[in-house]
């Protein structure tokens, strides 16, 4: 079992993310980061409380991290993706009474488990927060995944830009500098990683959790988003569940390793990059990247875990 500290900006993949994480038999949820993002900082903990309530997880800590990226410039959101509140049509309560926990919190549970990896299906600001406050604590750290980027194929908020590195360029360097192991997952898996609406329906008439409303709820409020920023596409990629099934499953999916980094240039800002002309690894490369994978591989693993029960 793998046990995971997420940093996510919950959004609607994010909120995806952390019910697979809380379904999945193969997860120890540990505690929720939150950070602006696809939402404000407030939304994203008030969404992740909410998520936890449903579970009947409250035990599960959130802690508040980045308000804005480091170059202290203000954020842009998208509602018209991820609805006014980041749930699409859904509006969490109000008064959860959630107990969130500050940001140095993170360093005790880190302590206490000398195992973990860290997810970040997010902007990379709170984690590189983390690398500058506790830099050999950090380092012990053996397993980082990231969900961002794009190698070879066009952003989705600049031709050039995936958004989670398009947030914070610099965060992503620090992180990709001073972290031990990187695996990253780039819209060249991450796109591809679809939810139709007949499949969140489908889940719906097998589900037996908390979630069995919220999930084609959001997903085709999602689908819907997409419809509209990919014509004739067939439903919504699902970004940040990937990455944690890409944790899970990497034996099965395609991957290479490099060095890589992103572009702060204002012209590339958020460009990822890395030296692909070999398909050899590069001695002492510590950032490995998925790049292909069993889309049916996938999909089945996908309704598997968010029609299951909870533990």
């Amino acid at each position: 079992m793998k046990k995971i500290l997420l940093f996510a900006d919950p959004g609607i993949d994010d909120s995806l993310a952390i019910i697979y994480a809380l379904l999945s038999p193969e997860i120890e949820l540990l505690g929720i980061v939150t950070s602006y993002g696809n939402v404000t900082k407030q939304q994203a903990t008030e969404n992740a409380a909410y998520l936890l309530k449903l579970a009947g997880r409250e035990d599960i800590p959130v802690v508040e991290g980045a308000t804005f990226p480091l170059s202290g410039e203000v954020s842009v959101y998208y509602p018209e993706i991820h609805g006014e509140e980041g749930l699409g049509p859904i509006r969490p309560p109000k008064g959860l009474n959630v107990v969130v926990r500050d940001f140095s919190y993170i360093f005790d549970i880190i302590k206490q488990n000398k195992d973990i990896t860290i997810v970040d299906t997010g902007r990379t600001t709170s984690l590189s927060n983390a690398f500058n406050l506790k830099l050999e604590l950090m380092k012990e750290i053996n397993e980082i995944y990231l969900m961002g980027g794009a190698f070879f194929v066009p952003g989705n908020v600049t031709p050039l830009a995936e958004a989670n590195f398009y947030g914070d360029p610099i965060a992503v360097n620090v992180v990709l500098d001073y972290a031990n192991e990187v695996y990253i997952t780039p819209l060249n898996v991450t796109n591809r990683a679809i939810v139709t609406r007949e499949i969140a329906n489908y889940i719906y008439s097998i589900a037996s959790n908390p979630f069995k409303e919220l999930i084609p709820s959001i997903t085709n409020y999602y689908a819907d988003a997409y419809a509209k920023l990919r014509p004739g596409g067939r439903g919504a990629s699902i970004h940040d569940v990937f990455t944690l099934y890409y944790m899970l499953n990497k034996d099965k999916i395609y991957s290479v390793t490099k060095d890589v980094e992103v572009s702060v240039l204002e012209t590339a800002r958020g460009l990822s990059y890395a030296d692909f002309r070999t398909n050899q690894m590069q001695p002492g490369a510590r950032h490995t990247i998925a790049l292909n994978f069993q889309y049916q591989d996938f999909l089945a693993d996908f309704i598997k875990v968010m029609s299951s029960p909870l533990r």
